[in-house]
């Protein structure tokens, strides 16, 4: 993995667990003024939990699609688009091997 990825991660992981730490503490200051009870902050928190994985996936989604679009972009071609060339490829050799004929290459 790539410096600038790792650092990424680390940036993100440590969003992740100082937000964790925030609504832990949040929800605690909320117990003990009698805000809430402590079954209705342990909801709360996994409510809070839930959305934040479903925002992660979105952004997940956005950023792999971001991602495929520039590296289209820049001239790539997918996985798929490769594989298809590829079968392509077998497919004309073999035609041509069926036919007589040298494959292309040689």
């Amino acid at each position: 993995m790539s410096d600038l990825l790792k650092k990424g991660f680390y940036v993100g992981l440590g969003a992740a667990l100082s937000g964790k730490e925030k609504a832990e503490k949040m929800l605690d200051e909320l117990v003990k003024r009698g805000d809430v009870s402590p079954s209705q902050a342990r909801e709360m928190f996994k409510e809070f939990a839930e959305k934040g994985q479903e925002k992660d996936a979105e952004w997940n989604e956005q950023g792999k699609a971001k991602m495929k679009e520039r590296v289209k972009d820049l001239g790539f071609v997918t996985k798929d688009e490769y594989e298809i060339l590829e079968a392509r490829v077998v497919r004309l050799e073999k035609l041509l091997k069926d036919e007589g004929q040298p494959p292309m290459g040689t």
